[in-house]
């Protein structure tokens, strides 16, 4: 079988791989880089748990063949904290109690930022909307829309 030649960056590194032509970026993100933030929980791109950000906006790492990401920008739940400290809606899903088994926390955290990266100011039901897609069988969905709000209104003063 023939490699594809990929070259991207993940939170912010180059990275420079030759993988199968179907390997998914899930696959790779997790086995090749050994960032295991995105979860498999579905294979099919129902669940969320895989989502990661693709050149900003979210998408289902399990859904997406690794050769497609050529030059592209990818963040992982790895790549929001700056140093030592947590990205805002990260603090806040401690803070709210927002995280439970954590299975799907990683693509809620960064469905969420792709959301308030384009409105810093959304409000409950633009919020419900955008993480409407993700499933979450612990929380309820209460905990989590509580800390992204409250980053929003954060970031709305």
């Amino acid at each position: 079988m023939e490699l594809v030649k990929v070259r991207f960056k993940v939170n912010g590194e180059e990275v420079n791989l030759e993988v199968k032509p179907y390997e998914t970026l899930l696959e790779t993100l997790r086995e090749r880089l050994e960032l295991t933030g995105a979860k498999e929980g579905c294979g099919l791109g129902a669940c969320g748990a895989c989502t990661v950000l693709l050149n900003g906006k979210p998408v289902r790492s399990c859904l997406v063949l690794t050769p497609e990401v050529e030059g592209a920008e990818i963040t992982t739940i790895e790549g929001l904290k700056e140093g030592e400290r947590l990205h805002p809606l990260q603090e806040a899903f401690i803070q709210h109690g927002a995280v439970q088994c954590g299975f799907c926390t990683s693509g809620m955290i960064l469905t969420a930022k792709a959301l308030l990266d384009r409105k810093p100011k959304a409000d409950r039901a633009q919020i419900v909307r955008s993480i409407s897609s993700n499933i979450c069988r612990c929380t309820g969905y209460k905990k989590i829309i509580e800390a992204v709000e409250a980053v929003s209104q954060r970031m709305a003063e």
